[in-house]
């Protein structure tokens, strides 16, 4: 499986899959998930809405709609209005990376998930979330891009993804 960092917007990236940071309401108001709303169109936070509530560090899948991708993989990091953990930041990536799989999906695009509005610090949740990369088994995933957005955010990506892979993991 191939994990890189690359820059940009999430709702530009071509991917089978790509991962919304939800909360447990699939509520897409701000951040990335107002982003995946805005780009999608409205009719993905219908179908969201439907599939609503999930429980925290878990994973469901809608549509992609208007993006470049077939799925949307809601991955809840937080309550509506509340803050992410390690815990949560933990099980959202592998339930996120669980879900694209068992959809036969061959490439994913995870934000920093449970970082920005959820309130985790970036090097921290990064930590996390390439750890837990780094030891998910695929069946079908090949391709695995965490996306950030500003220079600093990807900077802080590559370095983290570079000590976790030569920490061997977790």
């Amino acid at each position: 499986m191939d994990v890189a960092v690359v820059q940009g917007d999430i709702t530009d990236q071509r991917a089978d899959a790509v991962v919304n940071a939800a909360n447990t309401d699939l509520q897409m108001g701000g951040g990335v998930a107002g982003a995946l709303r805005d780009a999608a169109g409205e009719a993905i936070q219908r179908e969201a809405s439907r599939k609503s509530p999930i429980g925290l560090g878990e994973a469901v899948e809608t549509g992609g709609y208007d993006l470049n991708a077939e799925y949307v993989v809601h991955a809840a990091t937080m309550e509506l209005g509340g803050g992410a953990s390690e815990a949560t930041i933990r099980n959202a990536t592998r339930n996120a990376l669980a879900r694209a799989d068992a959809l036969d999906c061959e490439s994913i695009v995870l934000p920093a998930l449970g970082c920005g509005i959820a309130g985790v610090d970036l090097d921290e949740g990064a930590h996390y979330i390439f750890e837990e990369i780094l030891d998910f088994d695929p069946e079908s995933l090949t391709d695995v891009r965490v996306i950030g957005y500003g220079d600093d955010a990807v900077r802080t990506l590559r370095r983290v993804a570079d000590d976790v892979r030569e920490r061997g993991g977790q």
